[in-house]
């Protein structure tokens, strides 16, 4: 059983999700997230094995225990990540795994957290992005049983057989349906210039120059236009001579997906934000070479934060960055 106080400053989450194999890939290498453990928890039996849990006697769920700081990453993107791994209306199970032990579930570990989890909840029910009603359980956290080695980081260990079972589970096609990587075209439409729109949703340049921050020399970070996460700093930023934003690296590399950009000779590496699609930029050369390769970013793919705005934003995470050159 594992129920040790994190270290200050670090929170705890408790999400169960189906089979946990599935539950830690979506969480991993975002700012902030310190681990994520594979365990049971929910029943009534100590120490619990797998094959115990899978028998449908413990009223133990399979859950991803995560630690995490709060100010690099809330609680309430943690519920955002979580949402869009589950089938929120199936009180059987999730996708092909049947059984109470698969049952989504949030284990809140605080008041703040349950508050938060039932709001969600029933901004989600409102939404009507499913048709059921949303039966996915609110409760408190009680003990964590760490499940067996081979389970821990499964989708690293046994790659094949697990991306082999994700796609048999219809668990991606699900989010897919339900959650389209970017929000809905007439929201985006809404909410963006016809530049900004034409850069993020298709992949389309932004003039040189004639953008507002390829030569910003104000202290600050960018965040992505659509889903608000810290991208880049202007401490990383530099004068590539070519009219764009330039950074020599992200502030966090896991909150970026790279693609192949096939529209040019020679192909390129198109750069999206991670969580909302967006589309950002190229990666140009290779970053860290003696040709000095960059991320160029399109200005309309991005939001200024000033330094002074940071705290006030929800962004006093960041303000260590300058912290480290003091």
């Amino acid at each position: 059983m594992t129920d040790s106080v994190p270290a200050p400053g670090l929170k705890q989450a408790t999400f169960a999700g189906g089979c946990f194999w599935c539950m830690v890939q979506p969480f991993e290498d975002l700012p902030g997230i310190e681990s994520i453990l594979s365990g049971y928890t929910g029943g009534h039996t100590d120490n619990p094995t797998y094959d115990a849990v899978a028998s449908e006697t413990t009223g133990h769920a399979e859950a991803v225990r995560i630690v995490f700081d709060p100010d690099l990453f809330p609680y309430v993107r943690l519920l955002d990540i979580f949402w869009r791994q589950i089938d929120p209306t199936d009180a059987g199970g999730q996708f092909q795994d049947r059984g109470a032990s698969y049952r989504s579930a949030i284990f809140y570990h605080d008041d703040e957290q349950r508050r938060l989890a039932e709001a969600s909840r029933r901004e989600l029910q409102s939404s009507r992005r499913f048709k059921g009603r949303i039966v996915t359980e609110i409760v408190p956290a009680g003990p964590f049983y760490p499940a067996e080695e081979e389970h821990q980081d499964y989708h690293r260990k046994s790659f094949g057989h697990y991306r082999l079972y994700r796609q048999a589970s219809g668990r991606d096609e699900h989010a897919a349906k339900h959650w389209p990587a970017l929000l809905p075209d007439g929201e985006l439409r809404r909410r963006l210039s016809p530049l900004q729109y034409e850069v993020i949703r298709h992949g389309a340049q932004e003039p040189p120059y004639d953008n507002p921050y390829w030569n910003n020399k104000e202290d600050g970070i960018y965040v992505d236009a659509v889903g608000g996460d810290p991208l880049f700093s202007t401490m990383d930023q530099f004068d590539a001579g070519d009219g764009w934003p330039a950074f020599r690296r992200p502030l966090h590399e896991g909150l970026l997906r790279r693609e192949a950009d096939l529209s040019t000779s020679p192909p390129r590496i198109r750069l999206k934000a991670r969580l909302s699609g967006s589309c950002l930029g190229h990666l140009l050369g290779e970053t860290g070479s003696k040709q000095g390769g960059h991320y160029r970013i399109n200005s309309a793919a991005l939001r200024f934060v000033p330094k002074e705005e940071l705290a006030p934003q929800g962004y006093a995470g960041q303000l260590a960055l300058w912290d480290r050159f003091l």
